[in-house]
């Protein structure tokens, strides 16, 4: 169904979380507004929303996912949540990357001193946590009129290592850039051996960087 109504329904929010970015969880300053007045939004000057599944909704957010929100060029809502989530993953993946290669044990008991190495063994875990809880952040069910409005969309969320990925995709990406992987390579060996063993796929690619293409072919064969 579509609206074309220019009217705007604030979403019903619950009291726990009535500061709170719908997309993140950090506190709100803002509202965001989908679908947008278009002769009023200067990032969608190319974009126009023709057949949104909601009527035209208020949710509350921080700045920085304002500005994100403001870039997708989706059709719904939770497509927009996804695609905030998507940058928040690529802005924040130096922050996210600290739970990747270092324990808070670790940190803790590292040799870290003096500079800026005092400062990222006292400030790193914190870092990482709030980057990990912004993306991880699910948002409350959206109310219109005392009805829950029905996602729509397709993606299937993938969730390794404790961190929520909007869909697996996302996850081979961010471990690409972490570890400078072949993603392609990478992509084949995960599409052999299935997402279920995606650890091991992380590891079996990182002790391949810098392998030629055959020696990569070669150990694709061998991969089971």
């Amino acid at each position: 169904m579509s609206y074309s109504s220019n009217d705007v329904s604030s979403i019903e929010i619950p009291f726990e979380h009535r500061h709170h970015c719908w997309f993140c969880g950090e506190p709100s300053q803002s509202y965001f507004i989908f679908p947008s007045n278009h002769s009023n939004n200067f990032y969608k000057k190319q974009y126009i929303v023709l057949n949104c599944s909601h009527p035209r909704l208020s949710v509350p957010c921080c700045a920085e996912c304002h500005r994100l929100a403001n870039q997708a060029e989706v059709d719904s809502i939770w497509a927009v949540n996804e695609d905030v989530k998507r940058r928040l993953l690529h802005i924040y993946r130096k922050d996210l990357a600290i739970g990747i290669n270092w324990t808070k044990e670790e940190l803790e008991n590292s040799e870290f001193e003096g500079g800026s190495f005092a400062g990222f063994k006292k400030s790193a875990w914190f870092i990482y946590e709030v980057a990990k809880e912004r993306v991880n952040f699910d948002g409350w069910p959206i109310n219109y009129h005392g009805i829950e409005l029905v996602i729509t969309t397709d993606e299937e969320s993938f969730i390794f290592d404790g961190v929520t990925y909007p869909k697996v995709e996302d996850a081979v990406t961010h471990y690409c850039q972490v570890f400078s992987l072949n993603k392609l390579f990478f992509q084949t060996a995960l599409g052999k051996i299935g997402i279920k063993r995606f650890a091991y796929v992380v590891r079996f690619c990182r002790l391949l960087v810098g392998a030629t293409p055959n020696e990569q072919k070669q150990s694709l064969k061998e991969l089971v």
